[in-house]
């Protein structure tokens, strides 16, 4: 397998879906009008509000609804991989959401759905969070191949818990759309994905929400594709944009034969 040109998009979403998902499609185009064969969304890519309510009013069926109908046209239209950050998914709970990451081929047919296993809690002075109060966790580790070899799925706050990615044996890219906050992400963001790059000596790709958004959140940004030797290829600080660069197969088997840690794990 040739090396190939995959993208991160970063995002500042806010409260009206129609001008988030403009503004996603203009920047998945102009990513494969660059060379991509695959682009990842961010977290909360079409919604992002101060109204947890608007998450159960955005929540689709799985298999029909119009920011499922996005994903596929798009990738279809741009002929790329396209991984679908996270949007709100019907959940066993009536009163919660599954938040879902789903991965549509360039031929828009979705081959992989991801539910947010770990839920994000944090509290702060004023400043709280609690995930598992609106969503219902994932259970299941999800891995796919790309055009790009295979690849595994997280969403934000799994990020914090090596143990999904080594559940991942063998994969080649981890992908993380997210939505950090300022606070978290300036602590521990860079940290977390060079460190997961490491261990498992593979590239990551992350995909952010990045700036001061109209609910009045602050999300951290700083999207960025790291190499298997913990090397950022490309990273996007704020605002919204794309991160792009190669992602070489060689470079990977090349690592993994100088150092061959995953060989040399005891505990599986």
């Amino acid at each position: 397998m040739s090396s190939k040109v995959i993208a991160a998009v970063q995002m500042v979403s806010g409260p009206e879906i129609a001008q988030n998902l403009r503004d996603a499609g203009v920047l998945v185009a102009e990513a494969a009008g660059r060379g991509a064969a695959l682009v990842a969304l961010p977290e909360y890519f079409p919604l992002i509000s101060a109204d947890e309510k608007d998450k159960f009013r955005a929540r689709e069926k799985d298999g029909a609804g119009p920011l499922q109908d996005f994903l596929s046209e798009t990738a279809a239209r741009h002929k790329v991989w396209l991984v679908g950050g996270s949007i709100p998914l019907e959940a066993e709970a009536e009163d919660k959401v599954r938040n879902s990451c789903l991965v549509y081929d360039d031929a828009g047919r979705r081959v992989a759905r991801y539910d947010k296993m770990h839920l994000f809690g944090f509290t702060q002075g004023e400043e709280s969070y609690d995930e598992s109060r609106a969503i219902e966790a994932g259970e299941t580790v999800v891995t796919f191949d790309s055009p790009v070899g295979r690849a595994g799925l997280s969403i934000c706050y799994d990020l914090r818990f090596p143990e999904l990615y080594r559940a991942m044996d063998g994969v080649d890219l981890l992908l993380v759309p997210a939505a950090f906050t300022h606070t978290t992400g300036q602590a521990h963001w860079e940290l977390l994905l060079r460190a997961r790059a490491v261990e498992n000596l593979c590239y990551v790709l992350a995909a952010a929400q990045g700036g001061l958004h109209p609910s009045g959140r602050r999300t951290w940004g700083d999207s960025m594709l790291v190499d298997p030797w913990g090397i950022v290829l490309d990273r996007l600080p704020q605002g919204p944009g794309l991160v792009l660069a190669e992602i070489d197969p060689a470079r990977i088997a090349e690592r993994r034969a100088a150092l061959p840690a995953l060989e040399h794990r005891r505990i599986r």
